[in-house]
């Protein structure tokens, strides 16, 4: 074996396998649509999201709503958890 073969076989085909697999994983990053960046424009329709669908419903918005506006209410809390 002379030394082209080997350098052609232990460094230049590990290097073109390398090279491929580089270019098959930045090729997605590289035409990917662009992302949103804080401050742009928003040019999309607002979606409201709930992990449970039924909860949204009239009823229970409107059971909730008279608790929370009752002045006698003794619950206080606030971001430490002072209850």
């Amino acid at each position: 074996m002379t030394i082209v073969e080997t350098v052609l076989v232990f460094a230049l085909i590990p290097l073109a396998i390398y090279g491929v697999i580089t270019l098959l994983t930045v090729r997605p990053k590289a035409t990917r649509i662009p992302r949103y960046r804080p401050g742009q424009e928003w040019g999309y329709a607002p979606v409201w999201w709930s992990a449970n669908p039924a909860g949204l419903s009239a009823h229970h918005h409107g059971a909730a709503e008279p608790a929370a506006q009752d002045s006698g209410s003794t619950a206080k809390g606030g971001a430490r958890g002072n209850w």
